[in-house]
């Protein structure tokens, strides 16, 4: 099955759902407008936020759109968390909330993941996809009652073949090049950082799904590149971290645009979950700390990060971006999505040579 037939969209072209600042509405209708398929990230909103951003992007176009989701940790949260665990991390971070000159606030509470799922449902949206677990089946069968098409997110084959059993529509195989969070969940994420070009292939064998091929795609000859290895569609996040409509702050703009082939690397320091960004200094003095797990590292930390945004001070900020932040281009996402589809013709008319 072709992008076209699946998801309705002209070029195989997806946005990454870059939850906690790039993905602004803007971006997503952009890439859906161009003929690609725009995604929202909307995994750290509640119902209200997430309502209200999807309204936005069906006022700016009526074509399919994504909306994506994390899935929380199969094992049942502790009631509260561990407060000797949480005092030595907050002591670790008090140099931060010093020198940026803010106080330490309470510790926020997570939204609830049942919540996010009901309102994305109630929207009846074109495409659903996860990121960090397998959608449960009662979440699987209100989503595609809605009309949705589920997609999961797999770093290996037993995940591929998890969420293939779990009733996914699609999967989106995150090779280790890709920015932002590993959307690992069985086994350990330093285990499972296989390349797109090994892992897109492996995937397709493996399941009788379209395959999304994610990371390190940063131009058409990267999207060629997966089409050739069997998916049906490249996702791309960095690449669109320059565009006008981005919601990127200008921080990481500048860091963005500064980045080389070298300068990304995988870290737990931000949220307490493996993410590849942009090497800076909390990654760096962070060191050997092991971070709280994931969500509550991202709340004990999401106050400086905030705070280092507004004061325009990106060595404190998780930059999210893959290998391939180089390449990134400074355009109009519009603009980006027909030179991308431009490139892909070109790159299968020099093959056809």
């Amino acid at each position: 099955m072709q992008a076209r037939a699946l998801f309705g969209i002209e070029h195989p072209i997806i946005l990454a759902p870059m939850a906690g600042g790039p993905s602004t509405p803007e971006l997503a209708a952009a890439v859906s407008r161009a003929g690609g398929l725009g995604s929202l990230g909307v995994a750290y909103l509640g119902p209200a936020a997430i309502r209200a951003e999807i309204a936005k992007v069906r006022a700016l176009t009526d074509r399919p759109f994504a909306v994506n989701l994390f899935v929380p940790e199969p094992r049942p949260e502790p009631a509260a968390p561990d407060r000797a665990r949480v005092a030595e991390v907050q002591k670790w971070l008090a140099a931060y909330r010093a020198e940026l000159g803010i106080d330490e606030p309470p510790l926020p509470t997570p939204i609830p993941f049942a919540e996010q799922l009901a309102e994305v449902a109630a929207a009846r949206v074109p495409v659903v996809s996860f990121t960090f677990g397998v959608p449960s089946p009662e979440a699987v069968r209100a989503l595609k009652a809605s009309g949705a098409l589920v997609v999961g997110t797999a770093t290996h084959v037993e995940e591929a073949r998890q969420l293939a059993a779990a009733g996914c529509d699609a999967i989106a195989a995150q090779g280790a090049e890709a920015g932002g969070h590993r959307g690992t969940f069985a086994g350990r994420a330093e285990d499972a950082l296989v390349g797109t070009m090994a892992l897109v292939p492996a995937i397709v064998d493996a399941v009788k799904l379209p395959v999304i091929a994610a990371g390190g795609i940063m131009d058409g000859r990267g999207i060629l590149a997966a089409l050739a290895l069997g998916a049906v569609a490249a996702q791309l996040g960095t690449a669109f971290l320059l565009c006008d409509e981005a919601g990127t702050d200008p921080g990481m703009r500048r860091m963005v645009a500064a980045a080389g082939d070298t300068s990304t690397t995988v870290t737990r320091a931000f949220t307490g979950r493996a993410a590849r960004g942009i090497r800076n200094r909390f990654i760096t003095e962070w060191g050997a700390r092991e971070p709280a797990p994931f969500p509550l590292q991202h709340l004990l930390t999401a106050d400086i990060r905030a705070a280092a945004r507004k004061a325009g001070h990106p060595e404190l900020v998780n930059l999210w971006a893959g290998q391939g932040v180089a390449l990134a281009r400074a355009i109009p996402a519009g603009e980006l999505v027909a030179a991308l589809a431009a490139e892909l013709a070109a790159a299968r008319r020099a093959l056809a040579d």
